[in-house]
């Protein structure tokens, strides 16, 4: 399960297309793990996906410039988060997709840097559509090992976050690369919740439970999501590397800010072409028209 991810762990006709979508997505949803990541993630999504940007879900909205940051600890040493929906686009197994930029850092050294693909189709669902996850020690560039990218080596895109979710929901994949063993999935296990985290407290909270059944031993963990924010704390059940995360601020970038964002962004990219062969796959980024 891949760690320090707040925001996740994946959209074109009308009415018809629209049941197509959502008959795939029940079948990515009740089927196991393992023959759901053999699902055509274009398929479940290639109807019903008019406006992939626009993503405007209740429980993961992803507006343009919004900085998130979340403080805690990983194994009891001081974790931050830092996430910027940054104002760049990225087509992603033809899909356009939205990028996001997460930084992570332990005792305030980083030791990550990713770029993620989101995209919402027009039922309301979230969509996960790979990441190029840079690795760090000492603050040295190490490499991306666990990048995975839909369309490339029978990766597949996966849910992120349901148009509505529901307790007892069956449990869904949140994305799938066999090439480097990566299956997420994630299960509804509360709504409707009040939750209280640094001092201000939300209502209508939906929690739910992130696994891999390929790595039983990594634990889980549990995320709370609040209306009109997103991830609001995640929490950790056994496995080792126990991260515990509270949300402690939410602002909106200026136009300096947003620049500096996407130059970040593209600096990434930039090197993830050199170093990943699966993001070499991909077409360059751009800003959204």
């Amino acid at each position: 399960m891949t760690r320090s991810v707040p925001y996740r762990r994946t959209r074109r006709a009308v009415a018809a297309g629209l049941a197509a979508t959502a008959a795939l997505c029940v079948l990515i949803a009740v089927v196991p793990a393992p023959a759901a990541a053999a699902v055509s993630a274009a398929a479940a999504t290639g109807s019903g996906l008019h406006h992939p940007l626009r993503i405007d879900n209740r429980f993961l909205p992803f507006r343009p410039g919004t900085r998130y940051v979340f403080d805690g600890e990983v194994d009891g040493a001081p974790h931050r988060v830092v996430l910027v929906v940054t104002d760049l686009a990225k087509v992603v197994d033809g899909v356009r997709t939205a990028v996001l930029w997460d930084r992570d850092f332990d005792d305030g050294q980083l030791v990550e840097a990713e770029l993620a693909f989101e995209a919402q189709n027009d039922a309301g669902t979230v969509w996960n559509y790979g990441e190029y996850p840079e690795e760090y020690e000492n603050g040295h560039f190490v490499g991306a090992p666990s990048t995975w990218i839909p369309g490339v080596d029978r990766a597949r895109a996966g849910i992120n976050m349901l148009a509505h979710p529901r307790v007892g929901t069956p449990r869904y994949v949140q994305g799938s690369a066999p090439a480097i063993d990566f299956l997420d999935t994630a299960k509804v296990v509360g709504t409707g919740r009040h939750v209280c985290v640094r001092g201000r407290c939300y209502d209508h909270v939906v929690v739910t439970d992130e696994t891999s059944p390929l790595d039983p031993d990594s634990g889980h963990q549990i995320k709370y999501y609040a209306p009109g924010i997103g991830v609001i704390r995640i929490g950790a059940v056994g496995g080792s590397q126990q991260e515990f995360l509270d949300l402690v601020s939410v602002s909106h970038l200026g136009p300096a800010g947003v620049a500096s964002a996407r130059a970040a962004a593209l600096t990434l990219e930039r090197r993830a072409y050199r170093v990943s062969k699966p993001y070499r796959r991909t077409p360059p980024m751009h800003v959204r028209g």
